[in-house]
């Protein structure tokens, strides 16, 4: 399956992008997310995908919580060298052996996949 995404410019460091039907504001500066951002919620939105696919009709992990962070290198080249994920399944109690089963699947997650593999990017310029 082939995933798309336009970003088009606004103004200054801002941009709309779409992807499918629905469309998410991207600042670098100011109000909305970062790019940096939305690479830290795409990774905590894909994990929370995962956790539901485990916990299918299990209602014990009905309410969650995952915060991602990261902090930016001080020296090129700039990127997070490494990203916390803090899975937060409170009030729900469940074993050691169901948790780590649990951590196991999420390493499934696409965008946890895609990020570990360090994929090759291609640029192309049209004028």
């Amino acid at each position: 399956m082939m995933y798309k995404a336009e970003v088009t410019h606004i103004r200054d460091l801002a941009f709309k992008v779409k992807a499918g039907e629905s469309e998410l504001a991207v600042e670098a500066k100011g109000k909305g997310f970062t790019p940096l951002d939305a690479l830290l919620a795409a990774l905590g939105s894909c994990v929370g995908v995962y956790i539901r696919k485990y916990a299918e009709g299990k209602p014990e992990l009905n309410d969650f919580k995952v915060n991602v962070s990261a902090e930016l290198s001080k020296e090129p080249p700039l990127c997070f060298r490494q990203i916390l994920v803090e899975i937060d399944l409170k009030p729900c109690v469940i074993d050691e052996r169901r948790q780590k089963a649990l951590l196991e699947f999420l390493k499934n997650c696409p965008v946890h996949n895609t990020l570990k593999v360090n994929p090759a990017i291609e640029m192309k310029l049209i004028c």
